[in-house]
This record gives C-alpha cells, structure tokens and sequence, in this order.
C-alpha cells in the first residue's frame, strides 16, 4: 500500500504542472474543491509540501476520464476486487467559495472511535435439541401408504410439538378489503415469502419514514457557512464516487439521508463538508455492502486532504448525533414496489421505465427544496413523471398506481412539478454527474429522452368515483 501511494505521488509530482491545463484544454469536469486547504489559507502540493501562496488553488483530486483505467484506484489491502474506481477531482467548490471574504474555522474535537463490538453468536442448547429429537422419536408416529394421510399426521405433529400460533396466517395478506377487481395483483407469489409479507413491509416502511426526516430548512437555521448549492456539489461529487466504487444505490441514499440529518443538527464549517460526505459514505456502505469501502480508499478520493484518523472520529460524531439510527426509509425503499407495479401496464418499455425513474428519483437527491416531501411521495412522482416522459399522450396514473402508492395525482402534482424542472433544465452544468451516469448504454440513455415542456393539468385530476 504505502509503495503504491508513494508510486502515484512521485508520478502525481512529476506531471502536476501540465495535467490541469491539459484537462482545462479537453474540458474534463471539475467535480470537487479542496474546501479544507482554501479556507485554511494554504495549499498542498503534489509532493506533499504547504504552499507558500494562501490563496492559490490547487487540485487535490485529478478529473479522472471514466474511459482512462490507468488512473483508477486498486488498493492492494483490499480483499475484493473492485471495479475500476473514477478518482473524482476536488476542485468543485472553489467557484462556489471564492465570493466569501472569510471562513469559520471549527476546531472543534471528536470523541475517540470506541471499539467495534464483535459480533456473538448465539449458541444453541445441546441439551434442548436433544431433547426435543427425544421427544420426537418417543411420538407414536404411523407412516401409513397414503400420501395424504401421511401428510396429516405430519402435520398434526408439528401443531403439538412446535406450537405454532393459529392467528398467524401464512397465506398473501390483502391490502384492502376494498380493493376493485380491475386492479393487478402484484403479490400473487404465495411460495414467497417477501410477496405474501409485502403489504406488511409497505406499511412498516410507511411508518419509518416519518420518523428519521432532516429538517426542511436546515440551511437557513442551523447552517451559517454554508449553501444549498455547496449542498448540491458535494451530493453530486458523491454519485461520481458511489458510481466509481459500483456501490449500490441503497448506500448513495443513506449517505444522503445521513448527511441532511447531521447537518439538520449541528452547524459545520465548509471545509469539514467534504469530512462529513465521505464519513456518512463509510458508515452507509458498512450498512448496505457486501464489502465495504475502506477508509483508505476514501482517504484516496480526496487526495489525502483527511487522515485516517480524521475520518473515523467524523464517523463516531455522526453515529453519536444520530444516535445510531441507522436504519431508515428512503425513496429508493418505495420506488422498487412502484416501478413493478407500474410495470404490469408498461410491458414493452419496462427497463426505460425503471431505468427513468431511477434517474429521476436520484436528480431528487440533489434538490434541497425537495426535503419537504415524504420518501414515498417522491418515489411515487418520480413513476409518474417516468410513465409521462415514455408515453405523453396517456394519462400516467390509474387506479392500479393509486391503490399501491395510496396517493392520488392530485397529492403528486406539487413534486412532480420540481421534478419535471429538474429533468428538464438539469440540475446545473457544474453538477453533471447523475446526468452523465444515466446516459450510459447500459441505461439505455434515458437521461437524453425528451420531456415535453408541460403536463396536462387534467393528468393530476383525482378519478371520481
């Protein structure tokens, strides 16, 4: 590891006076700012060494060209093998920051990282399961010809010696009593158990997701070195990285959601926000991922601007601030039921469909006045907008979408509104980052659809019964 990281910065030192013109002249995308080493008054160089020029510039992280595999990280420490990871740049903030006179300097300290509890296992009683095969064996079992005879007494067995409850009922549960005939049935996998407890999940997720929301006006409460737009930059920086490392997208939605609920409690000075992305990134992927991202990699994102150190005692701060709370609902929870079962009547075009939403509902992450609205509203416009974009003409909500999201298009329409804003302008050229993921082939491009410019107001009328 330390041979590979000394390899990469003599070679980092050696070209660091021709690689930013050389990306300036290709028009490579500037992604993040070094708000650390900016506001403190002082610079790093390749090599490590201060600058001697307070208001110089410099690039911690180098725009990295997704086609390039030369300059992706390949930690040698790690177990698994990655796919090729784009090195997200730093340089994104300082357009944003420069117009700021001052800077609050935190000095604040973290508490230590306490030990990570191993895991118990929980062991099971010799003595009870030998008792319960004693038990078994001593039972006058008959074993008659017939199959179904044999099938009774099986399961007369099982009622007398595993007490299972009569009120529990393995068969699907029925949203409603009231649902109509004309409405699919999205849960009539009986041999699954996720499709017959999917109405129970639904509901627990309802629940949730009121509970664990950020604050709506953070910015302007609670926030005093800080913009909605550095918000923005340092979200879209994070897709560019999630999508380097090929983490999944559940991680990218929970680092958000840690992210807008710290900063919905503590104030944090601009440049610790980068500190505060990859700290919520760690502990979102620890949750989520198979392998999780390891701190050295992250540490190699930013070029080294934190330590090891710094990030793990960023991390014990937000698990303390959110009180180890880290299971939470967010859209992405919801958007996989909605797209299915906006899928049963979208049959020919049913990965533009999921693919669209998916796109939409990440451009949601980057939009701060969309805080507001609960995770499955969002996940519901976003399948309302997708179901437009593909077919125009027809009306994209039924009864069938009503009855499984439990919103209605008038309910929707105040999101969809941003949400058609945001695909249709973009969320900014300097926050490309989710456009550009989407327009993939392996997305099928469905960042460069076309929106048209309005939706008829008669899509968000209610159905009258």
């Amino acid at each position: 590891m330390s041979c590979w990281v000394a390899g990469r910065r003599s070679s980092a030192s050696a070209t660091a006076g021709a690689a930013k013109p050389a990306a300036a002249r290709a028009g490579k995308r500037v992604a993040l700012g070094d708000l650390t080493n900016v506001f403190r008054g002082r610079g790093r160089n390749s090599s490590g060494a201060a600058s001697s020029k307070p208001e110089e510039k410099l690039s911690l992280t180098k725009s990295v060209d997704v086609k390039n595999k030369e300059s992706f990280a390949s930690l040698c420490n790690v177990n698994t093998e990655r796919g090729p990871v784009r090195k997200p740049t730093s340089d994104q903030f300082d357009w944003a920051v420069s117009h700021h006179d001052s800077v609050l300097q935190e000095n604040a300290s973290f508490p230590s990282v306490p030990a990570s509890p191993g895991l118990s296992q929980d062991s099971v009683s010799m003595e009870d399961t030998m008792s319960t095969r004693n038990s078994i064996e001593s039972s006058d079992i008959q074993f008659p010809d017939d199959d179904s005879s044999m099938a009774t007494s099986l399961h007369c067995l099982a009622d007398d010696k595993l007490h299972i409850s009569d009120t529990f009922n393995w068969t699907k549960h029925s949203p409603s009593p009231m649902k109509a005939e004309n409405i699919s049935d999205l849960d009539d996998n009986y041999e699954d158990l996720c499709a017959t407890l999917a109405y129970e999940i639904t509901e627990n997720l309802r629940e949730a997701e009121t509970r664990k929301m950020p604050s709506t006006n953070f910015v302007e409460t609670i926030q005093t070195d800080m913009s909605t737009t550095m918000r923005a930059m340092l979200i879209d920086w994070l897709v560019e990285v999630a999508e380097g490392y090929r983490l999944v997208p559940e991680t990218l939605y929970l680092t958000v959601n840690y992210i807008d609920r710290y900063l919905s409690v503590k104030d944090i000075s601009r440049n610790r926000l980068q500190l505060l992305g990859v700290a919520c990134l760690l502990i979102a992927a620890k949750y989520e991922e198979i392998c999780p991202v390891q701190v050295e990699e992250l540490c190699y994102v930013t070029d080294n601007s934190y330590t090891k150190e710094e990030v793990l005692q960023m991390e014990a701060s937000v698990l303390n601030c959110l009180k180890f709370e880290m299971t939470v609902a967010t859209p992405k929870c919801f958007l996989r039921r909605f797209v299915h079962a906006a899928q049963v009547f979208d049959k020919g075009s049913t990965l533009h469909l999921e693919f669209l939403a998916n796109y939409i509902c990440e451009l949601s992450l980057l939009e701060y006045s969309l805080l507001c609205y609960l995770p499955s509203l969002v996940a519901a416009s976003s399948v309302f907008l997708a179901r437009f974009i593909l077919k125009p003409a027809k009306n994209p909500w039924n009864s069938s979408l009503s009855y499984y999201t439990q919103y209605t298009p008038s309910e929707l329409r105040g999101c969809v509104r941003v949400l058609h804003r945001l695909f249709r302008f973009g969320p900014g050229r300097d926050l490309p980052a989710i456009r550009e993921k989407y327009s993939q082939h392996k997305y099928k491009f469905v960042a460069k659809k076309y929106c048209p410019p309005s939706i008829p107001f008669q899509f968000f009328q209610d159905a009258t019964s």
